[in-house]
């Protein structure tokens, strides 16, 4: 905290010199930090904005413009977060075209003139490339809307903008670091600015927190959606893989890949969902406070992990379900069977390769990089750049297999996809005869570590299971430890996404949490912590 070292030194300064008469004037005091914390109608959740544009309260072009500013105040200026990598040009006449529907009576649903932002892993046909946060993609002007994306158009959404990301969506190395792109730099989390704001949806996850938008949109391959939303507060929604169509959209793994919904409330992350799943389900028609009542819910006790803290938040939120009706049911936690982490690995490795070379190969002429070996030899050349942090190791190790018709491919995708589906979750399921399976999110964030990279404490929560199978996860705020949040997290079998968002909701309902973020320093401004550290 450079403020008080220099007016600590200061004000030591000033005593050495004064005489004993003399008294050393106060340090100067900081300008309060609470000043970036929104107010008002940005304050306002989706749901909240959805209201305020169909009651004639706002025009979505004061909301449009209002979060601009808010971007150059907080973003690129301020606590300076490097969540967005790009504000579309075109944001103020997408906004003026939803004005002018809703004045007409011909408005396009709940979501006309609601500005969300996209993780730069996802192709819109708004002029910005989809970078996936390297500079070789940043000729990757495609021209098109993935399919969730022209879904939110087609519902009348704003594409305010893309977001930061870790590069390469945190398939590039072991040794990464969350939030880090060499296109936009570290994104801060804006609870406390030194903590990791996890991946690879660090972008929009700070983004969505800090009110630069009404809702966002992440990706997923293990942990990308619920990592992020549980650092920063949030509600993150990993769907079912294959809900979303990941056309149009930079891959990493086909067999887990999907885009979900990142928002502030349940509510608004299900809105988002009506319009990105082409299925034609209302996820919000589930959302009710009593969703809960009567429901078998199985405790993951065995993920909780060993943070006292989270164990806390853990049990106050066990007794908020069962103060709504739910049943709890503790179960046995999920074993991996051996073998199972190298399989999961390889598996990434392999369809990385196989699905990375397919779209660089269709990728616009300004993209320079064709295959993987090309983007591998680009980092190599601008090292100073894109691997002034960490390496590219898995990006090497990807790059050496073979093709998808390899034996060790087909065994590894078959150990890890039936020990996390039928002899995981499904089982766990059906033996406790439960609805669904809760866990923590994830341990608590720690401080960025460039010189280590990620370095993560004991990890708490199941997510890898959901991810890994393809089902859906669910993260809720259940608190916070000493200022950073943390999240719940709700996981089901395949296809039971509205329920799953169901039970979130009643569970958010009741706990009445929100986390609204401080933009603290370091965990030292907190009043607690300082006078423990301060002698």
């Amino acid at each position: 905290m450079h403020h008080k070292l220099i007016a600590a030194l200061g004000a030591l300064a000033l005593a050495a010199c004064a005489t004993p008469a003399e008294a050393p004037p106060a340090p100067a005091t900081p300008a309060p930090l609470a000043s970036y914390e929104a107010t008002g109608l940005l304050a306002k959740t989706l749901p909240e904005l959805s209201d305020a544009l169909a009651n004639g309260e706002i025009t979505s072009v004061e909301l449009t413009q209002a979060y601009l500013d808010r971007i150059a105040a907080i973003d690129d200026a301020g606590p300076r977060l490097q969540s967005i990598l790009a504000v579309n040009p075109d944001a103020l006449a997408q906004a003026a075209a939803s004005d002018a529907r809703r004045s007409a009576g011909q408005a396009r649903g709940p979501l006309d003139g609601i500005p969300v932002l996209l993780k730069d892993n996802i192709e819109s046909a708004d002029p910005m490339a989809t970078t996936a946060g390297s500079l070789a993609l940043k000729g990757n002007l495609t021209g098109r809307d993935s399919p969730l994306v022209a879904g939110l158009r087609d519902h009348g959404a704003i594409i305010l903008g893309k977001t930061n990301l870790s590069q390469w969506a945190n398939f590039r190395s072991n040794q990464s670091l969350s939030g880090w792109s060499s296109v936009g730099g570290q994104v801060r989390n804006p609870h406390m600015l030194d903590r990791n704001p996890c991946g690879s949806s660090s972008g929009t996850g700070a983004a969505v927190a800090a009110s630069l938008a009404a809702g966002g949109v992440g990706t997923e391959t293990n942990g990308s959606i619920i990592c992020p939303s549980n650092v920063t507060g949030l509600v993150g929604f990993k769907p079912t893989v294959g809900l979303i169509p990941q056309d149009g959209i930079v891959p990493i793994s086909p067999s887990q890949d999907t885009a979900g919904p990142m928002d502030r409330t349940v509510l608004g992350a299900a809105m988002l969902m009506n319009a990105m799943d082409p299925g034609g389900t209302d996820y919000t028609a589930a959302l009710t406070p009593g969703a809960l009542k009567g429901v078998r819910v199985g405790v993951l006790r065995a993920a909780q992990g060993s943070n006292p803290d989270i164990i806390a938040r853990f049990d106050a939120a066990l007794e908020v379900m069962k103060g709504q009706g739910a049943e709890l049911v503790e179960v046995e936690g999920l074993e991996p069977p051996e073998g199972f982490w190298p399989a999961s690995l390889l598996v990434l490795e392999y369809e990385f390769k196989a699905s990375l070379n397919a779209y660089l190969a269709a990728a616009p002429p300004a993209v320079p990089t064709r295959t993987l070996a090309d983007v591998i030899a680009f980092n190599n050349e601008r090292a100073a750049e894109e691997l002034a942090l960490f390496g590219q190791d898995l990006f090497e190790a990807s790059d050496a297999l073979g093709p998808l018709t390899d034996e060790a491919y087909v065994n590894a995708l078959k150990l890890v996809q039936s020990a996390t589906r039928e002899n995981g979750i499904d089982k766990l399921l059906a033996d406790h005869n439960v609805s669904v399976l809760i866990a923590p999110s994830g341990p608590v964030a720690p401080r960025v570590d460039p010189v280590n990279g990620d370095v993560w404490p004991e990890w708490a929560g199941a997510g890898w299971a959901a991810a890994v199978a393809g089902y859906p996860n669910l993260t809720v705020p259940m608190g916070d430890v000493h200022g950073v949040p943390v999240g719940i997290s709700f996981m089901g079998s395949k296809n039971t996404d509205a329920a799953i968002l169901g039970y979130g909701y009643a569970y958010k309902q009741a706990s009445g949490i929100r986390l609204t973020p401080k933009y603290l320093e370091t965990a030292e401004d907190r009043p607690e912590i300082e006078a423990a550290m301060q002698k």
